[in-house]
């Protein structure tokens, strides 16, 4: 039997998945890797950690499927996350740091008040914010010789570990999230460079998504001689995965933070409304753009209330706990524990509870937790309709937290449109998968089906007045820091 391997490194966790012809999973692995939090603010991962466990669940899940031979490997990765090693050792210099982190906001602050911020934004659709690369690796060279490291966001480390040190290549869609690449010429920008203090010598080759671009190396827990021929950013992969790919149709992954896409067709559009242009990603000679808002914590904000407030158990537990009241009884939760993304873009921002009365409980804040991660999307789908003209008719959705009927309808309701949930759950592998799949010839023509649709209910009145509330306490969680 032949499969497409997926690897799916993820914020928390490092997945491995089989996908065969028809797309159906034939195998899981998973582990979850530690999260570090040395000061307020900062989020660093062992990069070592990272590469161990994304090898090791690769290994495990092709052991569970008797004679299957692997026919390409597709990586799907948190992006932005920044690694610095060592060409000669293979050695991470220093933790990764992670896309969450916040050290470099003061510094994206000096660019922005030395005018650099429309050169940033015209060349590569970011905007100035410690959220990307290109920062991040700017403050690991601190009192370091450059002279023998190389730079990578995830997918490069893991290539260069696959490989055996052999391969230094990124995709296009994790150049375009560094600050240092222009999405436009499709090449890393030297003056960027300049300005950042980067040397070119440690940026990876940029290539497609969707060609072989190496192949695993010999002496790993994988066989030799697999053809790694996906490579996309966890965002642009689940936008594939959820096959949108004609300009307008937009997708949401609610996992750690949620990320809403809008492909966009060939065109880079321009966002008046705090929204990022960006690739959505390149095959062959055609590359194709997508608009994209970043929420930082939704999922997190679950997981708060699990490992700091002890209101839950599980995740799980939030969806009857939640629906145990019939509204939040006047309690917003404004979920900003690393600051705001898209539309506000306020890395000062931080977590507010508003509302609290003595007859607030835990069933509450439960409810107002999942309303947050749905009145945050519907921030950025409103920036996105504004920005491309376009009136949205739907939402696909996938991630975890689509699991969870209640947050689905609360979706639906918030935003005004129907919310369809894949019925591919796992959306990010399967673009990987589709990528890797396309460039060796694996996969046929795709179809992508629901597997339910969440229809709004409440009225348009009801929804203004939700939404008003929504964005005072917004405004009182902001510019804290």
């Amino acid at each position: 039997m032949q499969a497409i391997l997926a690897l799916d490194q993820g914020t928390t966790s490092s997945r491995a998945i089989l996908f065969d012809a028809g797309g159906n999973v034939l195998a899981v692995a998973q582990r979850e890797f530690q999260q570090v939090y040395p000061e307020p603010g900062w989020v660093e991962h062992d990069a070592a950690e990272i590469w161990s466990t994304q090898i090791g669940v690769a290994a495990e899940c092709i052991a569970k499927v008797r004679g299957v031979e692997v026919a390409a490997i597709g990586i799907t990765n948190q992006r932005e996350t920044t690694v610095v090693w060592d060409r000669t050792t293979g050695r991470p210099v220093a933790n990764a740091i992670v896309w969450q982190d916040r050290r470099t906001a003061a510094y994206c602050d000096e660019l922005r008040a030395a005018g650099q911020e429309e050169l940033f934004r015209a060349r590569t659709g970011l905007l100035l914010d410690a959220y990307f690369s290109g920062t991040k690796l700017r403050w690991l060279l601190r009192g370091r010789d450059p002279a023998n490291l190389a730079f990578g966001t995830v997918d490069s480390w893991l290539i260069w570990n696959l490989t055996g040190g052999r391969t230094h290549v990124t995709d296009v869609t994790n150049a375009s999230r560094t600050l240092m690449f222009d999405i436009h010429r499709g090449e890393w920008d030297d003056e960027l460079l300049a300005i950042l203090e980067v040397p070119r010598h440690m940026l990876p080759e940029v290539r497609g998504s969707s060609e072989v671009v190496a192949r695993t190396a010999d002496r790993l827990p994988v066989p030799a001689g697999i053809p790694i021929a996906g490579i996309a950013g966890d965002q642009q992969a689940a936008l594939y995965g959820q096959r949108c790919t004609r300009a307008g149709m937009v997708k949401n992954t609610y996992g750690t933070g949620s990320f809403i896409v809008m492909n966009t067709g060939g065109t880079a559009v321009r966002s008046a409304h705090g929204l990022l242009s960006t690739i959505a990603w390149k095959i062959g000679d055609v590359t194709q753009y997508a608009l994209e808002g970043s929420i930082f914590v939704t999922g997190a904000a679950v997981q708060w209330l699990r490992d700091q407030l002890g209101i839950i158990r599980t995740a799980a537990e939030v969806e009857p706990l939640a629906a145990s009241v019939e509204d939040t009884n006047g309690v917003v939760f404004v979920p900003a524990f690393t600051g705001l993304g898209t539309p506000h873009w306020d890395g000062y921002a931080r977590g507010t509870i508003v509302g609290l009365t003595r007859g607030a409980n835990a069933a509450h804040i439960a409810r107002a937790t999942l309303e947050a991660i749905a009145l945050q999307t519907v921030d950025v789908l409103e920036a996105m309709r504004r920005d491309s003209g376009i009136a949205l008719t739907e939402l696909r959705v996938d991630g975890a937290a689509t699991a969870n009927d209640l947050l689905m309808q609360m979706q639906a309701d918030l935003a005004g449109i129907p919310v369809l949930r894949a019925r591919a759950h796992e959306s990010t592998a399967l673009g990987a998968a589709y990528l890797a799949g396309r460039a060796v010839g694996f996969f046929g023509d795709v179809e992508w089906s629901a597997d339910r649709t969440f229809e709004p209910r409440l009225s348009q009145d009801e929804r203004a007045s939700k939404l008003a509330t929504w964005r005072r306490a917004v405004e009182r969680a902001r510019a804290w820091a």
